[in-house]
């Protein structure tokens, strides 16, 4: 697909009145609308999985005699979703040829290793500008209403630096990730240790930590990765796991994951699971093969100054950091109080991930394999954002046509 699309959301010439209405060209004239709008689609979030979503919105405009509008609703400030919070060492699992969204690859990283948080930041920033998306920023989404009741639009409540604002959709694809919801475990002594307690979520590197002892909680990828990033400058570093880290091989990265948790939503092999917690990426790799990287078991408690473990050992500690993972950020439809739920998770339906098992105009896309294999990750977003792409369309030709 060319950059800079012509007019990818203006209306032809023969468009009927209501349908231009519907058709507003807004990535030439975003700041003259209205901010109450009746749309076709609102996509919240403008990360990698929004984005994603918007340009296969833009694809299907393409063939479409009445285009879709949308808009992408950001609650952040500035592009880039999540990566712009990344600490510096933080990096892909992956090159950057695997790491692409639908229609553009990732520019070549030139630097050791893969990609970069902030290679990856700029790239979304890029392909946002690329294809003049409709994002709108700041703006928070607050709530949905009108969620199982077919007899009208569902309505998007939502804060921006203006005020309040609703827009009228037929369709909301849920796409907001899940760093802004950063899970906290509950451990005994918590609330009493007097040193500082950060989550990954907050992790800005390690100089922060040079000459401390520190303690680090989380056996996956970001645990490794913070413990690694750690280990050369803490003067003392713990980092307590539930089990043994379970690396993968050295040579499997991105592509295998990809691949196996494909395979698994189809029925075959054990998934991403089946193949380990942790991906050597070559900062973890040599943290634990040439810097004594090891891992502890969890402690039974915090204390005011340190750590206890079930065996009677104490360890004085200046600060702990929490790398235990995130949940999916959808406090804005907290107030859907009937729709049903598996695994903390909204339900979707089966045979078609992306959507809601409550209602067929309610969609998820980019929170794991619940709806749609890998669609957490850059290479394996662009099949679940196709999926949500073409099930707005259909929504909306089946209220268009009736």
């Amino acid at each position: 697909m060319p950059a800079r699309e012509p007019t990818p959301y203006a209306p032809s010439a023969t468009t009927s009145t209501a349908a231009s209405r519907r058709c507003w060209p807004s990535c030439f004239r975003r700041a003259e609308i209205d901010l109450d709008l009746d749309l076709d689609v609102v996509i919240v979030g403008g990360g990698q999985a929004g984005l994603a979503t918007a340009w296969h919105l833009v694809r299907l405009n393409r063939r479409r005699e009445v285009p879709l509008s949308f808009e992408v609703l950001d609650d952040r400030a500035h592009p880039g979703g999540a990566w712009q919070d990344g600490w510096p060492s933080l990096e892909l699992f992956s090159p950057a040829a695997y790491s692409s969204l639908p229609g553009w690859p990732m520019p070549p990283w030139r630097g050791a290793g893969n990609p970069s948080a902030a290679h990856v930041r700029d790239y979304l920033i890029a392909y946002e500008q690329r294809y003049d998306l409709p994002v709108r920023r700041p703006v928070t989404v607050t709530g949905i209403c009108g969620v199982g009741d077919t007899s009208g639009p569902l309505v998007v409540q939502a804060d921006q630096p203006q005020g309040r604002t609703e827009r009228r959709a037929q369709v909301v694809v849920n796409a907001t990730g899940s760093w802004r919801r950063p899970f906290w475990p509950t451990v005994p002594g918590m609330r009493d240790f007097a040193g500082t307690q950060r989550h990954t979520a907050d992790y800005a590197g390690p100089s922060s930590y040079d000459g401390l002892r520190v303690l680090v909680v989380g056996g996956g990828n970001s645990g490794a990765q913070v413990a690694a990033d750690l280990l050369p400058v803490a003067r003392e570093l713990t980092w307590a796991t539930q089990r043994p880290p379970r690396y993968l091989p050295n040579d499997v990265d991105g592509r295998a994951l990809f691949e196996a948790a494909t395979q698994a939503v189809a029925g075959h092999g054990g998934g991403v699971a089946g193949l380990g917690d942790i991906v050597a990426v070559p900062s973890v790799r040599h943290a634990r093969d040439h810097l004594g990287l090891r891992s502890t078991t969890m402690p039974a408690r915090l204390t005011a100054s340190g750590a206890c473990w079930a065996d009677g050992t104490e360890r004085a500690l200046d600060a702990v950091i929490w790398c235990t993972g995130f949940r999916p950020a959808l406090g804005h439809l907290r107030g859907l109080h009937g729709l049903p739920r598996t695994n903390g998770h909204p339900a979707t339906l089966q045979d078609h991930r992306v959507v809601s098992s409550d209602d067929e105009r309610l969609l998820f896309v980019g929170y794991g394999d619940w709806c749609g294999p890998a669609s957490a990750t850059l290479i394996g977003v662009g099949r679940a954002a196709k999926d949500a792409a073409d099930q707005a369309a259909a929504v909306v030709d089946g209220l268009v046509d009736g």
